[in-house]
């Protein structure tokens, strides 16, 4: 892949992985860091985009969407989540992965733990130029 094509899909990554809106006042507790964007030649009108979150100890999300099917693998601590198509609450170890189908509402995402920092590479598979997570207001 040459340089500039590289360079917009980075900024397409970054537009697409951050938050397009919040409850007032609401601080983002979490940092998104780009790492992968890709049109699937194989699947067209579909993107694969990998984002890495890093949430400092303590800390969590708001409730969200995200745009088509979503792959998280906790990388580092463990992370608490639940969504609405999966089921309960529940606790992710580093090496831990989990799914969230298409349309369903992140409930909680968040540090299990108030004192270490944890991570997860979240890999989206979603429509080429799609807003990836919307903040519920």
């Amino acid at each position: 892949m040459n340089t500039k094509l590289a360079a917009v899909l980075l900024v397409g990554c970054v537009t697409l992985a951050g938050p397009t809106s919040r409850a007032a006042g609401e601080r983002n507790a979490e940092k998104v860091s780009p790492v992968l964007a890709q049109a699937l030649p194989n699947v067209p009108g579909k993107t694969l985009t990998a984002v890495l979150v890093t949430y400092a100890p303590g800390g969590k999300s708001a409730k969200h969407h995200h745009a088509g099917s979503v792959f998280a693998y906790v990388v580092s601590g463990a992370i608490r989540s639940e969504s609405s198509g999966t089921g309960p609450a529940h606790v992710y170890k580093a090496g831990e992965g989990f799914f969230e189908p298409p349309g369903s509402e992140h409930l909680v995402s968040e540090n299990a733990s108030a004192t270490e920092p944890a991570s997860l590479l979240a890999v989206f598979v979603a429509d080429n130029g799609a807003e990836l997570t919307h903040f519920d207001d």
